[in-house]
């Protein structure tokens, strides 16, 4: 059986290696990069099934990046993963705009691992 892709995006290279470590040790397939300049290409070759973005990223926002895959991929199922604290009305606006759901870091393991199979079974 073909593993499921997820491409994760964050300029933290701890955060990178613990999500990667967390996601593979599930059975999932995980490329890590660390631009949002990188995802875009990556994203043009395709078979992800989920997208795991960072907010605050140096070359390019989570935002900006969401925005930019969305105008190339729109059926992409893209979780934000953050340390930014997001207020309940924002959280909506996320939600509103597609992101199917926001974690904020540090998580706990399992939580995370329950909210990524959750998206992914939408």
């Amino acid at each position: 059986m073909e593993k499921i892709k997820i491409l994760h995006v964050d300029d933290e290279p701890d955060t990178l290696s613990v999500v990667k470590t967390i996601l593979e040790k599930e059975g999932y397939e995980v490329t890590s990069l660390s631009s949002g300049e990188e995802a875009l290409k990556s994203v043009n070759l395709d078979g992800y099934s989920l997208l795991i973005l960072d907010i605050m990223m140096p070359d390019m926002s989570g935002w900006d990046l969401f925005s930019r895959i969305a105008e190339i991929k729109p059926k992409y199922k893209v979780i934000f993963l953050s340390i930014v604290d997001v207020s309940p009305e924002k959280q909506k606006e996320i939600k509103d705009a597609g992101i199917k759901d926001y974690i904020k870091k540090p998580f706990d393991r399992e939580e995370f691992v329950m909210r990524v199979k959750k998206v992914l079974a939408e």
